[in-house]
């Protein structure tokens, strides 16, 4: 299942009729540039679960960082990286994760 997929199937399980008029998925272009994903957690599946943050620096645009703070999962990242931002969540939410490159769960947090 590709990251995209998976965030498509836990957006379609954790929709209930209100969540969704309230809460929701925002990803959005930065100007440095790169990506920017949030994903609320109120009220959902994920809301509480732990979540080690992850910080990876490959070059000036091969870049990632994910953490959860507030009940909002918030990933930012270089422009090629959106998909191991979404393959981030996707392996926290235990959802089936992508093959290849090494990803968020596979490569500690740097402090």
């Amino acid at each position: 299942m590709s990251p995209l997929r998976a965030l498509e199937t836990w957006y379609a399980r954790d929709c209930d009729g209100d969540w969704e008029h309230s809460f929701g998925v925002t990803i959005e272009t930065l100007d440095n540039p790169g990506w920017a994903v949030r994903i609320d957690l109120a009220e959902t599946s994920l809301a509480g679960r732990p979540f080690e943050p992850v910080r990876i620096e490959r070059a000036p645009d091969d870049w990632l960082r994910c953490a959860v703070e507030a009940g909002v999962f918030k990933g930012h990242g270089g422009p090629g990286n959106l998909h191991e931002i979404l393959d981030a969540f996707a392996r926290w939410a235990e959802l089936e994760p992508r093959r290849g490159r090494a990803s968020a769960a596979e490569v500690p947090a740097m402090g």
